[in-house]
């Protein structure tokens, strides 16, 4: 398997190019040759509305800071969910919203949405939230890399769940019943099995450590959000949206 690079550029086959600084960086990393093969993918895909999927290279010219690479075959590669999901989370502390960040990648969540909340731990703003978030986006770069998806998940900027709830546009319960929903530890939430919508796309909501205050979880009930559980066990901040994740992506029965 040739190693994968993303790069943020324009790719036609046939061509030959200077890859961007951090692309190239990686591929003198890895002490590739000229002559050896690699595999890119921008997440542009050839161009065509809806397309994804990743280009053959030839690694032409290795320079002191620049790599030459020659394009060639595109090949189509739909590596995405069958749905999209749109992950919005509580960020946990310490390194843990690193290793969320990469599985959620890894399981194909379309976006993500890192909220600070009444309980969080966490909280960003400024220079310090955009050193985050740019750590973040590099962090689903390399997962992409390494797990084969040509789609980039989009990392919205952090934000407050009050913020961030006021701007979610009204729901027509016909229409969204089941595409959003609430990790909740509440008395009557239901399983997830039983509540989410099976096709069109999804929002999924989970809490810090603590998870969200019953304040919180009424706003977010009052939007639309169906409140669901995902067992009698109380699983951690950072294990909750990824088991549901998973479910998700995956498939179950119940």
């Amino acid at each position: 398997m040739t190693a994968r690079f993303y790069a943020d550029m324009a790719l036609l086959p046939q061509t030959s190019v200077s890859l961007p600084e951090q692309t190239a960086r990686h591929v003198q990393v890895l002490r590739l040759q000229p002559g050896e093969r690699i595999t890119l993918f921008n997440g542009q895909g050839d161009g065509q509305a809806g397309s994804e999927g990743e280009f053959e290279a030839t690694v032409e010219r290795m320079g002191r800071s620049e790599v030459q690479v020659t394009v060639g075959a595109y090949t189509p590669t739909a590596r995405e969910a069958g749905r999209s999901l749109h992950l919005a989370m509580g960020m946990p502390a310490n390194e843990r919203m690193d290793w969320l960040i990469e599985k959620a990648t890894e399981l194909g969540a379309t976006s993500i949405q890192p909220l600070m909340s009444e309980r969080s731990v966490l909280r960003l703003k400024g220079e310090r939230a955009d050193k985050k978030l740019a750590h973040w986006r590099g962090v689903a770069i390399a997962t992409c890399e390494q797990c084969g998806r040509n789609r980039l998940p989009l990392i919205h900027d952090v934000t407050h769940l009050t913020d961030w709830l006021k701007d979610m546009p009204p729901t027509a319960t016909a229409d969204t019943a089941g595409t959003r929903l609430l990790l909740s530890l509440q008395d009557g939430s239901r399983p997830l099995a039983q509540v989410f919508a099976r096709t069109g796309p999804l929002t999924l909501l989970s809490g810090p450590e603590g998870g969200l205050s019953a304040l919180e979880e009424s706003a977010a009930i009052g939007c639309g959000f169906a409140a669901v559980t995902l067992g009698p066990r109380v699983l951690r901040a950072e294990t909750a949206p990824l088991a549901c994740l998973t479910l998700l992506t995956l498939g179950f029965s119940a």
